[in-house]
Formats: structure tokens, C-alpha cells, sequence
């Protein structure tokens, strides 16, 4: 079994967004943008009840307050400020998706603060904190081999290990930076090929991002190819 998930939820005001509604049936989870580098409360409401539709796993996809940037810089906040953004943006969410019929299933960083966190022990505890002030049992979605990984296992929280189909990855299990050459893949059939990879390394998760080029071919690309190989598209998180 292997988990589906994609960044969306990504409007603010009259900024539309991603292809939510064709992204949606092909999910399992959705890292729902919840007002810091993306999404204001109209946003998650309708994303809520999207999800709540195609009976997917609501996530809350947490930032840097940095909706200029779109959360894709660093910001050096101190480990109380850090988690106190990252409460404040999964409790937006969660008072929503409770009026739409569901509730936050777990927590996956966005952008910056998700690099930032495989590397840099206060913030990945900051986060880990969040998580356990949140729920006890909030699972805090990552890249595997990381800070935050190190951080739930330390405490005893959940952590799940995701993998990437639309990005490439450094020979350090890093994603390589979305301003060099090549690191966006753009190939469907290139990114199934990765995804079968990733299963077999043991994540159990897989993203496709909403804004990547050509993202709902990708993801059906994905998809097709797991179910193919005997794979069953289920949610980590049960919906809520």
C-alpha cells in the first residue's frame, strides 16, 4: 500500500490556484495550504470540501509566514516562534475542515521550512513540538533520513517518510534546488519510473506537486503505474 498526496489549497484572494478539482480524484491525502505561504480561509473551505467529496485525508501544510514568497525562503525564527506559526496555521485548518465533515490528519511542512527541517536540528524540533502540542499522535509527514525524522523517533511520534515523483533528488537524498537546471521532472513516464523506485526504498508516501508543469498528467501517470505493479492506493492517515 502507498499514500498519494499533492500540495492544494494553493489560491489567495483572487489567485485561483492549482488544478485542485481534477488533482483530487487521483489523491489520497492533500496538504491543504493553511495561510502561511498560500491559502486564505475561503481557500481551505473549499479545498475542505473537496476533500471531504472525494473522501481524502485532510494534511495541513504548514510555513514560514511568508505568503510573498511562497514560503520557499528561509525565515530564522526562534524554535517558540516557529511553533507557535505552525499551531496557529494547523488550528485555521482544523476549525475549517471540522465544519466541512473532517479534521487534520496530519502535518507536512512546506517549501523552505521542509528543507530547513533535514537539516536543522531546533526547527525540526520546533515542528515536532507543534505536532505533540496539536495531537499526540499528528503524524509529521518528511523526507526520510532527516532532522525531523531523528526528532519523532527521539519522542516517540509518528513520522512518515516521503518521496518525491516530480523532483529530482541529489546523490544525498536531498532534493536538488528549484533554481538548478533539471530539478523538476516534467516526464510522465519518467516520474512513475521514480515513484515504483521510491515504494521500493521504503516511503510511504508519494508527492506529486499541484504546480509542477503538466501536474494532473504526471500524477495519473503515477498512479497508473503503482496500481499496475499490485500497489493499493490507501491514505497513512485514515480520514478523520
Amino acid at each position: 500500500m502507498i499514500d498519494l498526496n499533492s500540495d492544494v489549497g494553493e489560491g489567495y484572494g483572487a489567485f485561483a490556484g492549482g488544478p485542485d478539482d481534477e488533482l483530487f480524484p487521483l489523491l489520497s491525502s492533500a496538504n491543504v495550504a493553511c495561510g502561511g505561504h498560500a491559502g486564505d480561509p475561503s481557500t481551505m473551505r473549499r479545498t475542505c470540501v473537496l476533500a471531504a467529496r472525494h473522501r481524502v485525508t485532510v494534511g495541513a501544510q504548514v510555513s514560514y509566514p511568508d505568503l510573498v514568497g511562497f514560503g520557499r525562503r528561509f525565515v530564522d525564527m526562534t524554535p517558540a516562534e516557529l511553533t507557535d506559526t505552525v499551531l496557529a496555521q494547523a488550528g485555521s485548518l482544523e476549525a475549517i475542515a471540522r465544519a466541512c465533515g473532517s479534521q487534520v490528519g496530519y502535518l507536512k511542512p512546506h517549501g523552505a521550512l521542509y528543507n530547513a527541517i533535514v537539516h536543522h536540528e531546533q526547527q525540526a524540533r520546533a515542528v515536532v513540538t507543534a505536532a505533540i502540542e496539536f495531537s499526540g499522535s499528528l503524524p509529521v509527514l518528511g523526507l526520510p533520513g532527516s532532522a525531523v525524522e531523528r526528532e519523532c523517533a527521539r519522542r516517540d511520534h509518528p513520522f512518515v517518510p516521503e518521496g518525491f515523483a516530480d523532483r529530482a533528488y541529489t546523490p544525498e537524498g536531498t532534493l536538488v534546488p528549484r533554481s538548478a537546471d533539471g530539478a523538476l521532472i516534467l516526464d510522465p513516464v519518467v516520474a512513475a519510473a521514480q515513484a515504483l523506485r521510491l515504494v521500493e526504498s521504503g516511503v510511504r508516501s508519494v508527492c506529486v506537486h499541484s504546480d509542477t508543469p503538466g501536474a494532473v498528467t504526471l500524477l495519473a501517470a503515477v498512479r497508473s503505474a503503482l496500481v499496475g505493479s499490485g500497489i493499493r492506493i490507501v491514505a497513512f492517515a485514515p480520514k478523520r
